[in-house]
């Protein structure tokens, strides 16, 4: 059992001002495995001030010692390789292999890419007679979300601490333990006290006192949209600079010239990665309606052949969801795609034969579904696909497009042109063809209700600074 009670205040383990503890369950066996404190607003308060007390000299550091400081974390991250794997297998429930070849590199990868990033980034630039100074921003609340806790929360402290912004962290209950280890990476990686700190709780207290609290100067979220904006109107009340990457419905076009059990493959494996849990999800498949019966016939032969089961085995690559909450969440959508007269092609209600304990959904793909539907239209955050069919391209265009959200969007096809005019088209900030490996230097984020700002690269430094003009220097 892990009894992480404290939490982690100008660079010293501290006594939360609380007495009352939160459950961090293990969603492969349903069993507590671990507790941490729920922290009160004084706990935040303490955090909040030394942050603010550290940043004067901090956001004074030069480009060249925040590169050193990146580095060194970076380094110190490699030596938990084994923790960081096994805590995000058992608080997430990902399976072994993805939570080393995923979760830890994503998470490691960004640290070294800030830094990566500072060598050429300038800080200053002349403008006619005016000189343009970039400065960081201030004290920055970071609120991330469960499913990936050490991808979404590296992401934000490596492009804070390379803008020299100070940080409060408040990271998912249901998955704090990687962001504990991170706190003791910094201390081995002797980052100055007072820039990192780290108050464990729930969002109805810490989310909430962060978004709202006078001496945090800029927020960034990753969650859904609800909470997005409510901390939207708690930081309004302050006019202090929010970015949100929020949820998704993302399509995967598929272009009649592309081979159909390949495309196939790249949607079951999109929607079934992390169980389903992201928000990139393709959760759409677009398929021309010439290829339907081609393309489920694929996906009839592919799905029995993912493994699936306990995370703790490597040979596995299909976990759990999160929780018992999230498990119904996504149960109650299957049902609603049933009710809503979609064509249960694989999958559906209930946990898959010989899974009793656990939080295991079947991996579940619809078709005959039409983009008015609940099941096409909200995100449900687990290995759910809608299939959809169009005519041709400007159809399929028009169904991407259809949607609240706009965070990412998949073409898979041979045709340059029309693969990209369908990648130009799709209203996303994020588009991947033919199933491209990620770039950590290019923008993250999205249009619509998908959210505000861009992370990674110099895109993910740039939210964490304000632009000053100088005007009439003395020569």
């Amino acid at each position: 059992m892990r009894n992480d009670l404290k939490h982690f205040i100008n660079g010293e383990w501290v006594e939360s001002t609380g007495s009352k503890t939160v459950d961090v369950i293990n969603p492969a066996t349903e069993e507590v495995f671990g507790r941490i404190s729920d922290g009160t607003i004084e706990d935040l308060n303490k955090a909040v001030a030394a942050a603010r007390a550290a940043f004067p000299s901090f956001s004074q550091t030069s480009k060249e010692e925040r590169i050193k400081l990146l580095n060194r974390i970076a380094d110190e991250y490699e030596k938990r390789k084994d923790d960081i794997v096994e805590v995000v297998t058992q608080e997430l429930g990902a399976p072994l292999t993805i939570s080393e070849r995923v979760h830890y590199n994503m998470g490691l990868a960004h640290f070294r890419q800030a830094a990566k990033e500072l060598e050429s980034f300038e800080f200053t630039e002349r403008r006619g007679s005016a000189l343009v100074r970039k400065e960081p921003i201030g004290v920055s609340g970071l609120i991330t979300p469960w499913n990936f806790p050490t991808n979404q929360t590296s992401i934000k402290l490596a492009s804070a601490f390379a803008a020299g912004c100070t940080v409060v962290l408040k990271p998912s209950e249901l998955t704090p333990f990687a962001a504990i280890i991170l706190a003791e990476i910094f201390e081995a990686a002797e980052l100055p006290k007072g820039v990192f700190n780290l108050v464990n709780g729930t969002g109805e207290v810490v989310g909430n006192g962060i978004s709202s609290h006078p001496d945090i100067d800029f927020v960034s979220f990753t969650g859904s949209g609800a909470v997005g904006q409510k901390i939207s109107e708690n930081a309004a009340k302050t006019i202090k600079k929010v970015a949100l990457e929020l949820g998704g419905k993302s399509p995967l076009v598929i272009l009649d010239d592309y081979d159909i059990k390949k495309a196939a493959e790249i949607a079951i494996s999109n929607v079934v990665f992390n169980s389903g849990q992201v928000c990139v999800a393709a959760t759409r498949t677009l398929v021309p309606k010439s290829n339907h019966d081609d393309f489920i016939e694929a996906v009839k032969e592919i799905l029995p052949n993912i493994p699936y089961g306990d995370p703790q085995d490597r040979s596995n690559i299909f976990g759990p969801l999160v929780s018992e909450r999230q498990y119904n969440r996504v149960q109650g959508y299957i049902n609603k795609g049933i009710e809503e007269g979609a064509t249960l092609v694989s999958g559906g209600l209930g946990k898959p034969e010989g899974l009793e304990k656990g939080y295991f959904v079947k991996p579940t793909v619809f078709t005959n579904v039409k983009n008015d539907m609940v099941i096409a239209q909200e995100e449900i955050f687990g290995p759910v696909m809608s299939i959809l069919t169009y005519e041709d391209l400007d159809e399929a265009i028009e169904i991407a497009n259809d949607t609240i959200y706009g965070l990412a969007g998949y073409v898979v096809g041979e045709d340059k042109e029309k693969v990209e005019k369908v990648a130009s088209s799709i209203r996303a900030g994020h588009i991947t063809i033919n199933n491209a490996p990620m770039e950590p230097s290019a923008p993250f984020g999205g249009y619509k209700q998908s959210g505000v700002g861009r992370e990674w690269g110099s895109y993910g430094i740039e939210e964490y600074l304000e632009v000053k003009s100088i005007i009439g220097l003395l020569s």
